[in-house]
């Protein structure tokens, strides 16, 4: 993917954020251009955070990374990855995408309902379901679900698409059931996002995304990877190759005028040719001096979802069943404004990832139970697109945007929201600086 040096003066390229995106638009200009990344925080890889934990193994304390925000991909639906994790020779690993559900109050007695999808004995994880009429519906409505979204993202119907997912749920008869312990938890694991924004999606957004990714099929399931040992590992490939690599230096400001770019950090500025700003497009937006009126529509247009991820050993967290744990754990609020505002779920790193720990190792995002303090290792912050119709519109006028001011824009939220978005996406506004920069 990376270029070979030309003996011409290259042009200085700033590169504004460390994720994927622009990681890949870095590793892309590789000799093809003067870079300058710039980090606002103190790691570089924005959701690839791999954290190196200490814990108890088969011989002993170990040590090994664990990943809390990128975790897994496929070959069907992640080619660029594919492409670079091979180009960087980066190890990779099969991985486990089960799914479980955790209702409190749902089950019999009053006991919280749990159930995953991993085998015929985690879905009746609770035997008393088998009895359970509400729960024997929502397994009725999950085939009739993946038989819908089938044929329609087979047909494509453009008034089907673009209604809202709350309608669509209505137009079909599905049960509360199916909504509230199926639907809405497996969306909740994909776009982390809460009830109430994942209701407002367009259909398209959904049925393509979980029709690409073989999850409403029974047959021709994707098999999953991660990388071996933490995605830190082409992370660090790739900053390696860049010799200005700048931590801790958040852009304060970009001014940009005919004959470049002006950065301005803290206490110091410095002209550019060029700069590719791969944030999420709300902090892109905040950078700019004197946007341009579609800057701001289209770049503004974009809301973002605040989530708090907690890396602990406290398994309490996950279904009393064991039967029923899974890689992607999803926990339903008792109140239905928290369910509203925030999405909870827990990954067992365990299954995700191969972990030289005997004990579970998890990823609580927005844990609603407080985790014993002295199983926590790690907390972080992370914020996640929501795609909602006037998200998708704005997508669709994207390219409105790259060049004009010598200014390029990249970043996962030009697609699904994934890695593989935010590393295509990244690519794209390379080849177009370079496009660009050719003589005519």
């Amino acid at each position: 993917m990376s270029g070979q040096p030309n003996s011409a003066a290259l042009a200085r390229v700033a590169i504004v954020g460390s994720g994927i995106s622009g990681l890949a638009a870095a590793h892309a200009l590789n000799g093809l251009a003067d870079i300058t990344l710039f980090e606002a925080g103190n790691y570089f890889g924005g959701h690839t955070n791999t954290v190196d934990v200490t814990l108890p193994g088969a011989d002993g304390l170990v040590t090994h990374g664990v990943d809390t925000g990128f975790l897994v991909f496929n070959e069907r639906t992640y080619p660029n990855l594919i492409n670079l994790l091979a180009e960087l020779d980066v190890k990779t690993a099969k991985s486990d995408m089960s799914f479980s559900v955790k209702v409190p109050g749902a089950g019999s007695k009053g006991r919280a309902l749990a159930w995953s999808g991993s085998n015929l004995s985690s879905v009746f994880a609770q035997r008393s379901n088998l009895f359970n009429w509400k729960f024997l519906r929502m397994l009725r409505d999950i085939v009739r679900f993946n038989r819908i979204c089938t044929k329609l993202a087979e047909a494509n119907l453009e008034t089907e698409m673009r209604q809202p997912l709350s309608d669509f749920l209505k137009a079909h008869a599905f049960s509360n059931e199916f909504r509230d312990w199926y639907f809405l938890p497996m969306m909740g694991c994909i776009w982390s996002c809460p009830t109430d924004q994942m209701l407002q999606f367009p259909v398209a957004t959904m049925i393509r995304f979980c029709h690409n990714h073989g999850l409403i099929q029974v047959t021709d399931r994707p098999q999953w990877w991660t990388v071996s040992g933490g995605a830190k590992h082409y992370v660090e490939k790739i900053v390696a190759q860049i010799s200005d690599k700048r931590l801790n230096t958040p852009v304060r400001l970009i001014e940009r005028d005919e004959e470049g770019i002006r950065i301005v950090t803290d206490g110091r500025a410095e002209r550019f040719d060029k700069v590719i700003l791969a944030a999420h497009s709300d902090q892109s937006l905040a950078m700019l001096r004197e946007p341009s009126q579609t800057e701001q529509n289209l770049l503004g247009a974009i809301r973002y979802q605040a989530n708090r991820a907690v890396l602990h050993t406290d398994a309490t967290v996950l279904p009393d069943e064991k039967i029923a744990w899974a890689a992607w754990n999803y926990e339903r609020a008792v109140q239905s404004e928290q369910e509203s505002s925030r999405v909870c779920l827990h990954y067992l790193l365990n299954m995700l990832q191969p972990l030289p720990f005997s004990q579970p190792v998890l990823v609580s995002l927005n844990p609603l139970t407080a985790i014993r303090p002295e199983k926590i290792i790690a907390e972080f912050d992370y914020t996640h697109p929501v795609f909602d119709l006037a998200a998708i519109q704005a997508q669709g006028q994207l390219s409105q945007l790259q060049g004009g001011s010598h200014s390029y824009f990249c970043g996962a939220w030009t697609g699904y929201g994934f890695h593989e978005d935010g590393l295509k996406s990244g690519l794209q506004a390379a080849r177009q600086l370079l496009r660009d920069m050719s003589p005519a």
